[in-house]
């Protein structure tokens, strides 16, 4: 990062030193990611029952709308230097931008090596946006170099803001949906009610509520109403099974009831 800053201001290039402002908050992103997987694994307490899985969601989506800021700070900058061309010195340019390549080659090599989740991701796309940033860079600077066509500095930066942006968005989108506890792609909360009412003894399936603690950490909640003189127990125990063995919902919370759910009723908990 260091490097780049000097070798940006020396040299005049945008790209090195959007891309040293990039590996800046890389270098907080990745912290945070650290922090959020040590954080993760400490265990549940009293004041947080289910322990803090939630914290490396957290992490992503700070990590996603700093990526974001990031783009808009590039095209900005990238849209000035188009109206007003700057001397870059394409050699220098390309040699800070080769070292800087390789570095980023090398962590993007790493992170991907690793357990794959929203966290890591948030993490790898910072990486891969520096390495972008890097070959738009050692590309503007060969154009300059044997063309020198200065514009090639900031519309290749544009174009490598363009490419971060797309991934920003998509970690956003993805960790807003589980802060918000919105229902997991994969999961159609109908088609489980329907499901688990085929089990015997069940007469009714209703509010479920399918969420994520974490990315792949999924959970359900739902009342089941279980049929008068029924086995109350062996239906409970074919509704976890179910939800287990056909959704892949480990973790549920069952409220068997054997007539109208208090939920419902005006005169009852509410």
């Amino acid at each position: 990062m260091a490097v780049e800053v000097v070798g940006g201001v020396v040299s005049g290039s945008l790209a090195l030193i959007a891309d040293a402002g990039h590996m800046l908050t890389d270098a907080a992103a990745l912290a945070l990611s650290w922090f959020a997987f040590r954080m993760a694994r400490r265990p549940a307490d009293p004041r947080r029952s289910y322990g803090y899985h939630r914290v490396q969601v957290v992490a992503a989506f700070v990590n996603g709308l700093t990526l974001v800021a990031i783009t808009v700070w590039i095209v900005v900058e990238a849209a000035d230097r188009l109206f007003a061309p700057v001397e870059v010195e394409g050699v220098l340019m390309s040699s800070v931008a080769a070292v800087g390549l390789a570095v980023n080659v090398l962590g993007f090599w790493i992170l991907s090596r690793g357990e794959q989740n929203l966290n890591l991701r948030g993490a790898a796309v910072h990486v891969l946006g520096d390495l972008l940033g890097s070959v738009a860079a050692v590309a503007a600077g060969i154009i300059i170099i044997v063309w020198g066509w200065m514009p090639a500095d900031p519309i290749l930066s544009i174009l490598v803001a363009g490419l971060i942006l797309r991934s920003a968005i998509g970690i956003v989108r993805e960790s807003g949906h589980i802060l918000l506890e919105g229902t997991p792609t994969e999961q159609d909360p109908g088609a489980i009610a329907s499901a688990l009412g085929d089990i015997e003894g069940v007469e009714d399936i209703h509010h479920v509520h399918v969420w994520q603690l974490a990315e792949n950490r999924p959970l359900v909640t739902l009342h089941a109403t279980v049929a008068w003189g029924a086995d109350r127990d062996r239906a409970l125990a074919a509704i976890k099974q179910a939800l287990a063995a056909r959704f892949g919902l480990d973790h549920a919370t069952v409220q068997i009831e054997s007539g109208p759910c208090p939920d419902d009723d005006p005169a009852g908990a509410h």
